[in-house]
């Protein structure tokens, strides 16, 4: 099943691109025409590449890794936050700065003075504290939540990156490139999709065009999530079944001992009745000979 058509691509204005004259030549193949100094974008092209890239992350979320969203430009912060934060992923729409997958090390000791400062309001050690060095820290605080807040649960490097607009993040990009993440972008006619892994031909300016694509990609987030959730109950079932086969066979295996004690059991107690038994009849015959003889000398 599609997860988007060419007419919700068409009426989104995916297809718009930039002047002619602002156009990078590598984004050529994806070019259906020219219309009054605009490029307008294939998006035969475009429905093709989105599969491919949804496809591609679907997979990479099924295996139970993080996917970070990047988007720093005006229009597309809000779509891509709120994005991120349906599927649970991480997120950077305020600034990339410099180092952040490259230095990472760095960035996690930010993000663990960040929780450091919420321990410090729960404990009640910043109470303690003067007016000054409050406003400080709450300034401090304020900063670091807008610059790492999306990233505050990410405890090692993301498996992909999904990016707005490749030319303005292309930090972002280089980045990934020298730690081969592989990347995931809306590319428009001004951009080099050489660099990106899996290109996605779009208008990367209008917003609606930005939460179609965005929503294209979070619903195949959302469908690995599934099927990752799926696939964990579905091996959770396959242990039980297998504890309690063992459970069977443990106990199929002690039924003969079971049966087996038994009968040793049932034999030695008529074994030892034998005796008792034997005794007894010849008591018995004694007695009715005694009584034979008795009568006869009668007679």
């Amino acid at each position: 099943m599609a997860r988007t058509t060419y007419q919700e691509l068409l009426d989104a204005g995916v297809h718009f691109g930039h002047l002619t004259r602002k156009w990078d030549p590598k984004m050529s193949k994806y070019i259906f025409m020219e219309r009054n100094g605009i490029h307008i974008i294939d998006l035969n092209k475009t429905l093709v590449k989105l599969e491919e890239a949804s496809s591609a992350i679907k997979q990479i979320v099924k295996s139970g890794r993080k996917i970070l969203f990047v988007a720093t430009k005006k229009q597309a912060k809000d779509i891509i936050a709120e994005q991120a934060k349906e599927t649970n992923m991480p997120f950077v729409t305020e600034r990339w700065l410099g180092g952040m997958l490259t230095n990472f090390a760095t960035v996690r000791k930010s993000i663990k003075k960040m929780s450091n400062i919420d321990k410090m309001t729960k404990d009640g050690t910043y109470d303690v504290l003067s007016k000054k060095e409050k406003l400080m820290i709450q300034r401090e605080r304020i900063k670091l939540e807008s610059l790492l807040g999306g990233i505050a649960d990410l405890n090692r490097l993301p498996a992909a990156l999904f990016i707005v607009d490749v030319k303005k993040e292309h930090i972002a990009v280089s980045e990934a490139i020298k730690l081969n993440i592989p990347t995931f972008g809306m590319v428009d006619t001004n951009s080099n999709p050489s660099n990106i892994d899996f290109p996605i031909p779009a208008n990367d300016d209008a917003s609606k065009s930005i939460s179609l694509i965005a929503d294209v990609i979070g619903q195949a987030i959302k469908e690995g999530l599934e099927e990752r959730k799926r696939d964990k109950e579905d091996e959770a079932e396959k242990e039980a079944a297998a504890a309690k086969a063992q459970i069977d066979n443990a106990k199929q295996e002690a039924a003969p001992e079971k049966k087996e004690g038994a009968h040793k059991r049932a034999r030695k107690t008529t074994s030892s009745d034998t005796p008792q038994a034997a005794e007894t009849a010849t008591e018995e015959s004694v007695e009715n000979k005694e009584a034979d003889q008795v009568e006869e000398k009668k007679d």
